[in-house]
């Protein structure tokens, strides 16, 4: 698999309940932080999305967005207005199916938004959500946006047809949805800083590649810097800048994330998995693995 489908494999994506939210008027609502991502979209009319502590976000029309922050977070026709508890609004609102607010189904001028969330597994997560901007827009003139199409007209159905599975396919779509949006900051002018903006580098992009696909092999920087045609010392400072630690941080880093991935889903024993991802001996293994997750492969396999 290629960097960001390992990535993704590692997180244990779980997708919460998503939501069509419809509203009309004068609307705000309000949001506690919470440690997930929230991703959807606007399928009619306009909208602002807010952050505590951030510029808000003007949606139209076909735009996606993406709130990848803890902070508190909201709604709104007017980022004027004074919010309500958006909580209190949703549940007496017929969560986790479309939530009416200030308006009636079918009426005209109405803001109708799709979303939802998704949470990791926390040990793996910080590699790829440390540096995720707090918010982001995905506009529907972009080109991640078109090929989103078709997937934000499918989640729009399943929320005005509650055919069987429906709440299956909202989730699978919205962990899609999760994915592109990904995809799009990647492919974008202003990419995010640490691992995800240095996928689409044209040097560090593919030594990351290199390393994913032979993590227990004994890379040295001089040899990864030569396979992507850099200097060894312009590789190592490129690579420190963009993803936040060395090669072989890195390197040391993701076996033992890898190699925690299959511990809890084999019964494999320690010492196989160490020697999988290039650990002499067990307790080598064992120690790098406790200083990487602050807990020994037998205990976090029991997590």
């Amino acid at each position: 698999m290629d960097p960001l489908s390992e990535m993704l494999a590692l997180l244990n994506i779980e997708a919460a309940l998503p939501s069509r939210f419809e509203a009309a008027g004068d609307w705000a609502l309000e949001f506690g932080g919470y440690a997930d991502i929230k991703v959807g979209a606007v399928l009619q009319g306009s909208c602002w999305i807010t952050a505590e502590g951030c510029e808000p976000l003007q949606l139209a029309t076909g735009d996606c967005y993406l709130v990848a922050s803890a902070r508190a977070f909201g709604a709104t026709s007017d980022p004027d207005l004074e919010p309500v508890d958006g909580v209190a609004v949703f549940e007496n609102g017929g969560y986790p199916d479309t939530v009416r607010y200030h308006t009636t189904e079918g009426a005209p001028d109405q803001t109708v938004i799709v979303g939802g969330a998704v949470n990791f597994d926390e040990t793996t997560a910080a590699l790829l959500l440390d540096h995720l901007p707090a918010t982001v827009r995905i506009p529907a003139d972009s080109k991640p946006a078109a090929a989103l199409r078709p997937l934000l007209e499918l989640l729009g159905e399943e929320f005005a047809h509650a055919e069987p599975g429906a709440a299956n396919v909202r989730d699978q779509l919205t962990k899609v949805l999760f994915v592109q949006a990904l995809r799009a900051m990647i492919a974008s002018d202003n990419r995010p800083s640490g691992w995800l903006g240095a996928l689409a580098d044209p040097s560090i992009g593919p030594a990351l590649e290199l390393l994913h696909r032979e993590p227990a092999r004994r890379w040295t920087v001089a040899e990864l810097a030569e396979k992507v045609g850099m200097s060894r010392s312009t590789f190592a400072l490129r690579f420190k800048t963009l993803v936040g630690m060395s090669p072989l941080d890195y390197l040391a880093r993701w076996r033992i994330q890898a190699a925690g991935r299959v511990l809890r889903s084999t019964d494999r024993t320690v010492f196989s998995v160490a020697g999988e991802f290039g650990y002499g001996s067990e307790s080598a293994f064992s120690n790098a693995f406790k200083r990487v997750t602050g807990q020994s492969p037998a205990k976090y396999r029991a997590h």
